[in-house]
């Protein structure tokens, strides 16, 4: 692979038209964030849970924030690599490799828009249904592949899908986005019969979109599985900006809540700072501190600190790790693969999470609901569309926004538009619904 080939602004529903013109105020891949930010299923991130369950008295991230901050990451990543290519006289053709900053930056905004409600239980609960349904047609009537997608659901292989499928009324293309950002969310660049994992990049319906790109952009294939493609270069930094964001983002929201102790998240934070040789930094880091007297803003200072050292230690891995991730000899995340008192740091942090953030009881409680309510709105809905003459199932089909309509013509089409549906719902809308189906807190009754 190489940077010549894989930068482009050739547009998916839109090959035809000029892949250079960028004789205009926004760059092309500029237009590509605008065109997520500006829509609807961005803006509905906003009330789906990211960690920890939405808004009391305080404000968390949800996956709106988070996305936003891991796409403020991903442009200082992507633009520090391009400053060290010109500083070191990396010889690349591409006039587009300056906007690799613009690129990582719109992947990242769009990585998490294929999430469904109710933070990470969501996509397992949605395999799960899968899994234990006893509807004979979802195995009779699925290939195995198309049944892989259900059964091992992934928010990767559905954010391509939303991005990329022309949906009911919607114009071919889907976000009409540029095949470098497209490529550069698609973390597992694989359908899922290739894997017995819950990761895999695209499902059956998006494949040759997917194919098309990986031609178009020269993504190699693995030489021991053809069917496997290595993944874009760019994804490997989208992926290290949302592993430090989510890292760093759910320990401050523990400290906001209170989880954590200010020493606590403090002693953590300034972990990541060798008092032997960075002790001029971390005076400077104290003078700072002794200038706020807000704990929250002090634990704030601290984490960008943390996160701007995070981000030019990923870069320096990505750039000499830069030809093995160009061949594909190269598969680990970035973050893995920083200095060893660094590791050390983030891996304190990993299990400290574990055991007080992520198994708290407030986290706990929103996965059991979502469980229940993502598997009986699948349950309800899916044997709407399976049934579609039945007086039930007439108003139930009402109730379905027109964007998943059209003309269904086979059982994966039919299902998977069901879980375009539910994936897609809110929080908040999910939980309302849900009520409605089953007769609870009824208005006027």
């Amino acid at each position: 692979m190489n940077w010549n080939q894989l930068i482009s602004t050739t547009r998916l529903g839109q090959e035809e038209l000029s892949k250079t013109d960028n004789k205009r105020n926004r760059t092309q891949f500029q237009r590509d964030y605008d065109r997520i930010i500006f829509s609807s299923p961005f803006r509905r991130m906003q009330n789906k849970t990211q960690v920890f369950p939405l808004p009391g008295s305080v404000f968390v991230h949800n996956r709106l924030t988070h996305s936003l901050e891991v796409a403020s990451v991903g442009r200082s990543l992507g633009n520090m690599f391009v400053d060290k290519a010109e500083i070191e006289k990396m010889d690349v053709e591409n006039p587009l490799f300056q906007e690799i900053g613009s690129v990582v930056s719109a992947a990242c905004l769009a990585h998490d828009m294929g999430n469904p409600p109710f933070g990470h239980s969501g996509e397992d609960a949605i395999a799960q249904f899968f899994k234990k349904s006893t509807e004979p047609r979802l195995k009779n009537e699925l290939n195995e592949a198309q049944w892989r997608d259900f059964a091992q659901f992934d928010g990767n292989a559905n954010a391509f899908r939303l991005l990329s499928h022309q949906f009911n009324g919607r114009r071919a293309g889907g976000f009409a986005l540029t095949y470098t950002t497209l490529a550069s969310i698609v973390k597992y660049p694989y359908e899922s019969l290739l894997t017995e994992k819950p990761k895999f990049g695209f499902f059956q319906s998006e494949k040759e979109i997917f194919e098309s790109i990986a031609f178009e952009l020269g993504l190699s294939q693995i030489k021991q599985n053809p069917a496997k493609y290595i993944r874009h270069p760019l994804v490997f930094l989208v992926e290290a900006a949302d592993d430090i964001c989510y890292q760093l983002m759910d320990l401050e929201d523990a400290h906001k809540l209170k989880i954590h102790t200010f020493e606590q998240t403090s002693s953590m934070l300034m972990g990541f700072f060798d008092p032997q040789t960075e002790q001029k930094q971390i005076r400077r880091m104290k003078e700072t501190l002794n200038l706020v007297a807000d704990p929250n803003e002090q634990i704030a200072y601290l984490r960008a600190s943390v996160i701007g050292k995070l981000v030019k230690q990923c870069v320096d891995v990505f750039w000499e790790r830069q030809e093995d991730i160009l061949s594909g000899s190269y598969q680990k995340a970035l973050i893995d693969q920083v200095p060893s008192g660094l590791l050390g740091a983030i891996q304190e942090i990993k299990k400290t999470s574990i055991r007080d953030i992520y198994n708290s009881r407030s986290v706990i409680e929103i996965e059991i609901s979502g469980y229940q309510i993502i598997g009986t709105l699948l349950e309800v809905f899916i044997e709407a569309m399976l049934n579609p003459k039945e007086e039930f199932s007439k108003k139930l089909l009402q109730l379905i926004p027109d964007q998943y309509g059209g003309n269904h013509a086979t059982t994966y089409e039919k299902v998977q538009a069901i879980v375009d549906f539910v994936s897609g719902m809110t929080d908040l809308y999910a939980l309302d619904l849900y009520r409605k189906i089953k007769g609870i807190n009824i208005p006027g009754v």
